[in-house]
């Protein structure tokens, strides 16, 4: 789930930038500083696309830049627990597929792809069900359930740090799975 929210913080403006619009040169600065953190309770900030309030500048001797105290609106994304995800098969492995669901990805373990006993295809790197010949590659589009979120505080700002959260997926309740076998499931239901 996506979410605005406002943030009150300081930010610094090097001397190099004091010709241009100040609101723009803190919304980059800004940027630049936060995009990609992650925090446990707000989520991913996705971007800080506003300046509310923006304070009169302060110097700090032996530093040219200048100090501003700003309240601004960051867009964070955070997955609930339960909510409902479409998103594209971007890694199939041997213990399951990663999804890439917004900006973050998850996990489908092997055993929450579908009902049916699965196995890793590593000839083709898909995942194939026994008795329905079901199979998940990637790229496919599918829609899934997280069944927990557990985020973890990172204090730089490297996406790579963000694996470190993990949104276990699954695929085993109705409507859910690739968008193929949802189609599927709906046309059998309206015959039967």
């Amino acid at each position: 789930m996506y979410y605005k929210t406002k943030i009150k913080d300081i930010v610094r403006i090097p001397p190099y930038k004091f010709g241009e619009p100040l609101n723009e040169v803190a919304i980059q600065t800004l940027n630049e500083t936060y995009e990609g953190r992650l925090d446990k309770k707000l989520g991913l900030l996705i971007c800080v696309n506003a300046i509310e309030e923006i304070g009169e500048g302060k110097l700090i001797m032996g530093d040219g830049a200048s100090y501003h105290s700003v309240v601004f609106e960051a867009i964070f994304f955070k997955p609930e627990q339960h909510e409902i995800f479409n998103g594209e098969v971007i890694d199939v492995v041997d213990y399951g597929a990663f999804v890439r669901i917004g900006p973050m990805d998850g996990l489908i373990h092997v055993s929450q792809v579908t009902d049916d006993y699965i196995s890793y295809n590593a000839k083709n790197g898909s995942l194939t069900a026994k008795e329905s010949n079901k199979s998940l590659n990637e790229s496919d589009l599918v829609r899934a359930r997280a069944v927990s979120v557990s985020i973890k505080d990172e204090s730089t700002n490297n996406i790579e740090n963000n694996r470190n959260s993990k949104i276990p997926l699954t695929m085993r309740q109705n409507n859910l799975g690739r968008f193929e076998w949802i189609e599927e499931a709906k046309q059998n239901s309206k015959k039967g």
